[in-house]
């Protein structure tokens, strides 16, 4: 069969399965990236099917989906929202990346793959997932509850934290030495500096010129603006993604809405033909011996989040139920870490990282919905059982649940 046809046939069947995949995901209200990810299982090395003719275009519609992925997320946030947030919710971030990042390089390290996969593991599993917790938000009906801004923070903390870490592991992973992981580090840095600052004083300027009332034009500059700033980036040793996350940042108002509604559905493509390109990679049989370590780490780091959510919402003042409602939804893992494990994958470092990755994002992405969901009324019950067992003690008013004034708003 000519090659062009076996082409066609083989992406078509792709991209056929991965949108009757989402149907199934969507009719039982779950996250469709595991069933993603086991489609690229199915169809690579040592799957039931392994394809031929179309990887390679797969590998560039993988890396479309990445920038994309973080254009989106630059989308949500101005750059006046991300230096707010730096100000004023650091602390709850710092704790954030101690509570989850060790874990992952304490794995590493105990498996003897050395300091560099213990950076890059460290990343897999600090990174919460913003896609699956958004839209696990919206599906649960919390995005006015009180807890919610202070999730929403931690998230934009992680994005941000991207533009320092995604850097320092590219470097780390083309071997760089000490001097030219320090300038790709810099160059990074400022880089990420500078389009912070055009973006607080300038944004206004740069939206009105990206700024179209016809969809095909302002899909076509804000597409090949972001493809082309990426690019720059990488030929600057800098990661693609966090150019386009920083394109995302600089554009704000009726251009960003316009833009996020245009670049949904294609965000949604490749986004799935990433995931898909990530299990081809992943043999199989390489999954079910580092299945006991990465359940391991899947319910330590679950662990771990539920804590910085209580944490941080108890340090916003938010009342008990509503800690840990933040705590379990931050528990999901998703796209960042298979970007992350991805670079380690593609660099060969490590050649079991990859399936502990898949298996520990396959884990936590189908509990993290039901954490999210039943963290709360779980810790309620256990709480309120050893309250009736324990003497009688004043309760503070950020133990309870009171009755809002009218004023306030409703906690739902």
């Amino acid at each position: 069969m000519h090659s062009s046809a076996t082409f066609l046939i083989e992406f078509g069947a792709i991209i056929l399965g991965l949108g009757l995949l989402g149907r199934f995901a969507g009719r039982f209200q779950f996250s469709p990236i595991p069933l993603y990810l086991l489609a690229g299982l199915a169809f690579g090395e040592g799957g039931l099917l392994p394809l031929g003719t179309s990887e390679e275009f797969v590998a560039i519609g993988a890396e479309i989906g990445v920038i994309l992925l973080l254009l989106m997320l630059g989308l949500e946030y101005t750059a006046t929202d991300l230096v707010s947030n730096l100000k004023t919710q650091y602390p709850a971030g710092l704790v954030d990346a101690a509570l989850n990042a060790l874990p992952g390089a304490a794995m590493a390290l105990l498996l003897g793959w050395g300091p560099v996969a213990a950076v890059v593991l460290a990343g897999v599993t600090w990174i919460s997932s913003s896609g699956v917790i958004a839209k696990v938000l919206g599906d649960l009906g919390r995005l006015g509850n009180r807890e919610t801004p202070v999730i929403l923070s931690i998230l934009v903390l992680e994005d941000l934290s991207m533009a320092v870490y995604l850097p320092i592991i590219t470097a780390l992973l083309a071997g760089a030495g000490l001097a030219a992981g320090s300038a790709t580090l810099a160059i990074a840095l400022g880089v990420a500096g500078l389009v912070l600052v055009v973006a607080v004083r300038y944004g206004r300027h740069i939206s009105r010129f990206v700024s179209s009332d016809d969809p095909e034009k302002l899909l076509l500059v804000v597409l090949g603006l972001t493809l082309l700033v990426a690019g720059v980036a990488q030929q600057l040793q800098v990661s693609a993604a966090v150019g386009a996350f920083l394109v995302g940042i600089a554009l704000s108002g009726e251009v960003a809405e316009g833009a996020h509604g245009l670049l949904s559905p294609l965000r949604d493509l490749f986004a799935a033909v990433f995931f898909v390109f990530f299990g081809l990679h992943t043999d199989p049989a390489s999954i079910p011996p580092v299945l006991l370590p990465a359940l391991a780490l899947a319910v330590v780091t679950a662990g771990t989040k539920i804590a910085t959510g209580y944490w941080a919402a108890k340090r916003a003042g938010i009342s008990a139920k509503g800690r840990w409602r933040a705590g379990g939804t931050l528990v999901a893992r998703g796209e960042f870490s298979i970007v992350i494990a991805g670079l380690a994958v593609t660099s060969g470092i490590e050649p079991r990282l990859g399936p502990l990755a898949t298996a520990y994002v396959l884990i936590l992405v189908v509990i993290g919905p039901l954490t999210a969901r039943f963290t709360e009324p779980v810790a309620t019950r256990l709480t309120g059982r050893s309250r009736r067992s324990a003497p009688t003690v004043a309760e503070t008013p950020q133990d309870r649940d009171l009755v809002p004034s009218p004023d306030a708003p409703v906690e739902k």
